[in-house]
């Protein structure tokens, strides 16, 4: 536990961001979670996952953007994204984080972004909004709701929703009666136990609650898991309750796993794999780390090589 939380402390350090993606063997770490630092980058490793059946979502990554410009960029490459999904026919959506976006700038910023956004990707292209730490929830939701059902209504989006916050099986109720399509994960950041199950076996016992509410009601869900147990349990329920595999799909990172994502396809399940690109892998590299403490020692040892 003190690993872990060490690590989403790390996460948030820009001193230790500077000294970690200033050396090259902490950049090919990285590799293993992200799929490359530019657009160009990650197209043949999306054709690898399309052509083992495996669709993809993709994520410029980049959080609490505070810059207008850097705002205007994540823009453009979001738009210049969809187009190359378009023109390099992959089996493709995309996740982003409205702090990206300019949600810490300003709510009406971060919407006019997002309007942009989701015109440009109809109609073909989905758009999930990923869910960032316990502080932005409801500002999250209350964006998604805004899109959703507003003054400019639009379908093309989904939201995420963490089994480890007390909230979640409020908000699945309203998700489900708005009939929004909900990815369901674990949830990675650092959250005090006011808000957040601090016990693991509560966030699972909570995740496999969330997950039936979803398969039996929802539009679609994204079960976003890598532990076993769960996605038995989820396969299990499908089957007691005549859910086809059609019905939902199974989600998990890019880099992890790819044992088990290909096995679920040769089942018969529907797999998407979260595909992160972007120069700013920092945070993200860190938060999977925590997930995974025991590749702590392999990024240890190689940082300070020559």
């Amino acid at each position: 536990m003190l690993t872990r939380t060490m690590l989403l402390q790390l996460a948030n350090s820009k001193t230790m961001e500077s000294l970690v993606r200033g050396n090259r063997w902490s950049a090919q770490l990285a590799r293993r979670f992200v799929a490359g630092e530019s657009l160009e980058e990650v197209t043949e490793p999306v054709r690898r996952l399309n052509a083992q059946g495996l669709a993809v979502s993709l994520d410029f990554l980049g959080e609490s953007v505070t810059n207008e410009q850097e705002v205007a960029v994540v823009v453009d490459t979001y738009l210049r994204l969809f187009q190359h999904i378009r023109t390099q026919h992959l089996n493709a959506n995309v996740s982003l984080k409205l702090t990206s976006l300019g949600l810490d700038i300003g709510d009406d910023l971060c919407y006019r972004n997002m309007l942009r956004l989701l015109s440009a990707a109809e109609p073909d292209l989905f758009v999930r909004i990923d869910m960032e730490s316990s502080a932005y929830t409801q500002r999250t939701l209350d964006m998604f709701y805004r899109l959703w059902e507003g003054p400019e209504p639009h379908k093309n989006v989904g939201v995420v929703i963490q089994s480890y916050l007390y909230r979640s099986a409020d908000d699945i109720e309203k998700l489900i009666a708005a009939g929004a399509r909900v990815r369901l994960c674990k949830g990675a950041y650092k959250e005090p136990p006011s808000v957040a199950y601090p016990n693991k076996a509560d966030v699972d016992a909570n995740y496999l609650r969330l997950m039936q509410q979803l398969l039996l009601r929802g539009n679609y869900p994204g079960i976003a898991t890598h532990d076993p147990k769960i996605i038995a349990a989820t396969k299990q329920f499908a089957r007691e309750h005549n859910i086809a595999p059609d019905r939902f799909e199974f989600q998990m990172l890019y880099g992890i796993r790819r044992d088990l994502q290909i096995q679920l396809v040769k089942e018969g399940y529907r797999m998407r794999v979260y595909t992160p690109f972007g120069t700013h892998w920092y945070p993200y590299m860190m938060r999977r780390l925590a997930e995974r403490p025991a590749n702590l020692w392999f990024a240890l040892k190689n940082l300070f090589r020559a």
